[in-house]
């Protein structure tokens, strides 16, 4: 095992998505006590930076504006923005006449990419395997395996650190009643994060079913739907919600992604968060309404001739359980919740676009546990600078990002939130500010504060309520 016992980072990373890259961006370069950079490093178990390859469909667009990128939020004068990305491809005037407030996804995977192949300090192929606090060093220990491309273990190492991010993303989610037909070879049941890479297979199949009502579902969907013939479609679409709902996209509804919110929503109590969580879903769950209207364009499209397209578009629908078929089939036993009835589906390949889990910290924290602090359910507690809260005795800090929605609210997995969010873990981490970060950012109020006010309160505010002994 090789060691860098005199060369403490300030900050190591675990994971390598956009969050942890956005975060190494703003890192690069910025001082740190008068001592020189910020010493930071970076580790991902993946042999290069991919976001989402399965789901990078033709046409397929970043629900978020391109202003979004890595940096430009927190710092638009930044070499890593995506405007710059373009310029350094000459394609910045393309950009200009295409007037595309919303990019393709396949665009913002290259713009990552190009960010990730110039930043240093980026390990891949790098499995983290332990992390420990150790006492007499004032410093996280981090042990990981360097794998080679066939992901077999070349090296062990081990490096030290005064602070730690966690950055290690969702993983896709499979329901429990899908779970051994996920494992059935003969059958194409894939997560629609696989999709792409399966896509040749799916189209094969005689009938296709896609189960999922959010952005995924909706997306897979009408990719079958224009690939398959007029009158031979042989699609069906099952969702647990009870419509196929547009995502909120209102602009107060979209100041829910702001940071006035998620101050507001982490000063809320527990109970109240895990409520709030599951009921905010078409904020984040929901489809966005131009893919919507491309899915009826298209079915519309097919009717222009007589008959209608052989698609069956059903919300409100659950699996209860499933199972193959022979070997070339799956038989799924739904039931309609309004209605409260049953029924059997038979296909022949299906896709689940049954969304994302936060990555379980349990095995790669269980070093540290003695030292975490939870709250009522057992999760972290992380307090309004993305710190865990840890027994006093460890000096140092470990940041999350994207794994703290119980506790920040649906702004944890939103890209319009990185750049902000490594702002504050770097202005955090230094102890200084070198990313100033606006005091308002949103129209709504979200709850009644009491606030200093310097002039006369105009007729219809909200004062608030003095209580007096």
């Amino acid at each position: 095992m090789t060691a860098q016992l005199d060369t403490p980072h300030d900050l190591v990373g675990i994971g390598i998505g956009p969050f942890n890259l956005s975060l190494a961006a703003l890192a690069h370069g910025l001082p740190q006590q008068g001592i020189g950079t910020l010493a930071t490093a970076f580790y991902d178990q993946r042999r290069d930076f991919r976001w989402h390859p399965g789901l990078l469909i033709d046409g397929a667009t970043l629900q978020v504006p391109f202003l979004a990128d890595l940096v430009t939020l927190a710092d638009p004068t930044s070499p890593w923005t995506f405007l710059n990305y373009l310029k350094h491809k000459e394609r910045l005037f393309p950009f200009y006449f295409a007037e595309q407030f919303h990019i393709q996804r396949a665009e913002y995977d290259a713009y990552c990419r190009w960010v990730a192949g110039r930043l240093p300090g980026l390990h891949f192929g790098h499995h983290v395997d332990a992390v420990r606090w150790n006492p007499e060093r004032d410093l996280f220990e981090v042990d990981y395996t360097q794998v080679d491309t066939d992901g077999e273990a070349e090296a062990l190492g081990r490096t030290y650190t005064r602070n730690l991010v966690l950055g290690i993303g969702t993983a896709p989610y499979v329901p429990e009643p899908l779970r051994p037909l996920a494992d059935a070879p003969t059958v194409p049941v894939i997560h629609s994060a696989d999709y792409l890479d399966n896509r040749r297979r799916i189209l094969g199949a005689d009938h296709v079913t896609v189960i999922g009502s959010g952005q995924s579902g909706a997306e897979v969907f009408l990719d079958l739907l224009r690939a398959r013939p007029h009158g031979r479609e042989r699609l069906t679409w099952l969702a647990r919600t009870p419509s196929f709902a547009p995502m909120e996209y209102s602009k107060l509804g979209l100041e829910h992604f702001t940071p006035d919110y998620t101050r507001y929503f982490h000063a809320l109590p527990e109970p109240v968060r895990d409520q709030l969580v599951p009921a905010q879903w078409q904020l984040h769950k929901g489809i966005d309404a131009a893919t919507i209207a491309a899915i009826h364009e298209e079915l519309y499209r097919r009717t222009l001739h007589g008959g209608w397209p052989d698609a069956v578009l059903t919300p409100g629908v659950s699996v209860r359980t499933a199972g193959r078929v022979a070997t070339t089939k799956v038989e799924l036993h739904i039931e309609h919740t309004q209605q409260g009835t049953r029924s059997r589906l038979t296909t022949d390949a299906v896709v689940l676009a049954t969304g994302y889990r936060e990555r379980p910290l349990t095995s790669l924290l269980a070093g540290l546990d003695p030292y975490l602090r939870k709250d009522s359910s057992g999760r972290p507690r992380i307090d309004d600078r993305y710190r865990m809260i840890l027994d006093p005795s460890v000096t140092g800090s470990v940041f999350v990002q994207n794994g703290e929605r119980h506790t920040h609210g649906v702004g944890a997995p939103d890209l319009g939130l990185a750049a902000w969010r490594s702002a504050a873990i770097l202005n955090t981490l230094t102890d200084k500010e070198p990313y100033p970060q606006p005091h308002r950012t949103a129209f709504t109020t979200f709850g009644l504060e009491q606030r200093e006010h310097t002039r006369p309160h105009p007729a219809g505010e909200l004062l608030p309520l003095v209580e007096h002994p």
